[in-house]
């Protein structure tokens, strides 16, 4: 990569992080550690900008690679101000945010903690009070994001840009600044999963129906027991069975319908999900959060079935090979992944927002990928392969390749969608920073010194001191 690439790519991702980073993901930062002594390095309006604040998401860019310089600093803070000046300005606008608007998002937030610290019991140690407690703590700070999200919405509307608009743009670049893109393919995929038979089936839910029997009628049977020898979920094996401080989401619909529904103490009947059949015991409730304890036993699969679906996918690679099919016809109708089936098999590259995949970029989701893609033309498809599926279960798959680029400069032909959205994002900040300029003339901002003599994008009208 050259220097002049990695400065290009670098102010990109600023325009990135100037439109929605703050506003989206800000509500994670500062939760990682207990909060620290801390003290006000800003103010706009009557909302004020903590230190914690500043060196939390300072923190968590270091993390995901950043290299921390002045500019990037400023960038920082300067993000804050305009998060507080849509604070301060929806005061005087009157925008709010209903109570359940909160409440979902602290819910789909608080879960996405507990999950990562695994249970109630991690939660608390580390930071010596519950999750519910925690969510409380978190409640104002989740409803100024929520405000000021909508307030951006407000002052940048639905922007859209036409295609002159998009040529402009990529026509006012330089050629010596026009950013060089790596190699990038497109890839479609055809999925065979092995159906499990119906007599696998049926040995499971004998055994699971059994287990459930044991522990209500045999005396001195308990689920902790049965769950540590004979359940097949890995992730509780090692507690009994025990999941602790679940909250609505964390799993499966069919499985948060009858988990909710149990009094304390009662245990379920047999019932059905995509990974197998469980029964739950409700050990406990607080608030949002349940306590369960539950056994699974998934159906097994075995070589026949392996076969089975071998043999399948051997029949679609011959019909497509011989053009008796399309790939696309063949995934809508015949593919097993449900995430890609109805759109051709395309595979979305999540990070990028994109069906693109950065050739060295795939490589580190998937290093076999790679070889199977080597030799392979565009329009061709990959021979039946073994992989492993997103719920660490074997599969069958086709891989085809619908596009590939080699490295080269931006270009209107190959990147259109990667320059629209450059495209938009100038307009937007555009728009957010003619809306800074004439809202900052007429709000109270006090900046700490520190920050005073930042590299800001944008013009604050700042005061000469924090008198």
């Amino acid at each position: 990569m050259t220097q002049k690439k990695a400065g290009i790519l670098k102010s990109i991702d600023m325009k990135k992080i100037s439109i929605y980073f703050f506003l989206v993901a800000a509500p994670f930062f500062g939760l990682a550690q207990p909060q620290t002594v801390d003290k006000v390095i800003g103010v706009v309006g009557k909302h004020i900008i903590l230190q914690s604040d500043y060196y939390s998401t300072v923190q968590e860019f270091i993390k995901q690679g950043a290299v921390m310089n002045d500019s990037l600093r400023s960038k920082i803070y300067e993000e804050l101000l305009f998060q507080k000046l849509l604070l301060a300005q929806a005061d005087k606008d009157s925008v709010y945010v209903k109570d359940e608007q909160v409440d979902a998002e602290l819910e789909r937030r608080m879960g996405y903690y507990l999950n990562q610290f695994g249970s109630e019991e991690n939660f608390y140690s580390f930071y010596g009070k519950s999750s519910q407690a925690f969510k409380e703590d978190l409640r104002d700070d989740v409803t100024d994001q929520l405000v000021a999200q909508q307030m951006q919405g407000k002052v940048l509307g639905d922007i859209k840009v036409t295609p002159q608009e998009v040529r402009n743009f990529y026509n006012a670049i330089p050629m010596d600044s026009l950013p060089l893109i790596n190699s990038e393919v497109e890839l479609g995929q055809l999925v065979k999963k092995p159906e499990v038979s119906g007599e696998a089936k049926q040995i499971a839910l004998e055994k699971i129906q059994g287990l459930r029997k044991r522990i209500l009628t045999e005396e001195g049977t308990t689920m902790t027991a049965l769950a540590t020898i004979y359940t097949d979920d890995p992730g509780s094996a090692r507690t009994g069975g025990i999941y602790k401080g679940i909250m609505r989401g964390q799993f499966v619909p069919e499985f948060d319908a009858i988990a909710f529904k149990l009094k304390t103490n009662e245990i379920s009947e047999v019932f059905e999900t995509m990974f197998g059949y469980h029964f739950v015991k409700l050990l406990a409730r607080r608030g949002d959060l349940i306590d369960v304890q539950h056994i699974l036993i998934t159906p097994k699969i075995d070589d026949k079935d392996m076969l089975l679906a071998k043999n399948r996918i051997d029949s679609l690679y011959a019909a497509i090979s011989n053009k008796e099919i399309s790939f696309c016809d063949a995934t809508t109708r015949f593919s097993d992944d449900r995430e890609t089936k109805n759109s051709c098999g395309a595979i979305v590259n999540n990070a990028a927002g994109s069906t693109r995949f950065e050739v060295e970029e795939l490589a580190q989701i998937e290093q076999n990928l790679i070889f199977l893609l080597d030799k392979l033309q565009v329009g061709e498809i990959t021979k039946p392969t073994v992989y492993q599926t997103s719920d660490s279960k074997q599969a069958y798959r086709i891989i085809y390749l619908k596009s590939r680029t080699l490295p080269h400069v931006a270009n209107l032909k190959d990147d259109y969608q990667r320059i629209q959205n450059m495209t938009i994002n100038s307009k937007q900040k555009k728009i957010a920073s003619d809306w800074i300029a004439k809202k900052a003339k007429n709000m109270y901002i006090k900046v700490d010194p520190e920050f005073r003599n930042g590299k800001f994008e944008y013009n604050w009208n700042f005061p000469k001191d924090m008198k």
